[in-house]
Parts: C-alpha cells; structure tokens; sequence
C-alpha cells in the first residue's frame, strides 16, 4: 500500500471515529476540511476547496468548532456566485490522516486533528488573505 491508500484508508477510519462519538461541536468538520485541502488538485471543484480554507481558517485562526464552520458553509452555499481559485501549495503540511491515526483514541487523538488542521491551513499561507477577504465580503466576520 502507498502513502496515498494509507492516507485515506487513515481519512476513513477517523471519519468514523469522529462521526461515532456524537460529539456537540462536530470534530469531524475539521478532518473533512484538512482532507479536502490537503487532496486538493487543479481538477478539483473550486467550491471545495474554498469550503475546505474557509473551514481551516474559520477553526485555526477564529476558533470556531466544527458546528459553527458546518453553518457559516451553509451560508456561503446559498450564495450563487463564482468561487475563487487558489494556490495549492506543493507542500501540504507535516501531518496527515495517518499520523493523527496513530494517536491514542480520545484527547491525545483530538489534539492531533487540531494540529493536522493548523498545519494544513500553514501549509495554504499564500491563500489566507484571500480567504479571510472572502469571509469579510460575505459578511461572515
């Protein structure tokens, strides 16, 4: 198996860690948008990947939980327009599925899908401004 399979191999077995704990914040959001950032490529939809940077952004640098990113995508789905192309960065930060795997169930395990997000979202420094523009001209900072 290459990394590639592991990774997402890894992807699936922590969606279904995070979707079996009922968690009222919604974790799983952040492993969703750190996923879809991190796989982005020119053939993806520029709607997932601006949700994927809005959800890392609005986690990592606002502190908003999984909840909170899942309604403000909501809002910006509503909006008919067309969404912007970033920059995918060729180093998509030092963490992925796998090693967030690797961490023991509970805590030590949710610390490590914080530190994939924020990871992630370094990784796309080039976009932050962009995003954080976007947000501000939909009215959702």
């Amino acid at each position: 198996m290459d990394d590639v399979e592991r990774a997402v191999e890894a992807y699936h077995e922590l969606c279904a860690y995070t979707l079996s704990r009922g968690d009222p914040a919604f974790l799983h959001q952040h492993v969703v948008d750190a996923f879809a950032a991190q796989r982005a490529s020119v053939e993806s939809k520029p709607i997932g990947v601006t949700m994927a940077l809005v959800g890392l952004y609005l986690h990592t640098e606002r502190g908003f939980t999984g909840r909170r990113v899942q309604r403000v995508h909501m809002q910006l789905a509503r909006q008919k327009r067309r969404w912007p192309a970033f920059t995918l960065p060729d180093d998509r930060g030092s963490m992925t599925a796998v090693e967030v795997m690797a961490a023991p169930e509970g805590p030590e395990r949710d610390r490590a899908i914080h530190a994939w997000a924020d990871s992630v979202w370094q990784a796309f420094s080039a976009n932050h401004g962009a995003v954080a523009a976007l947000l501000r001209e939909h009215d959702v900072l």
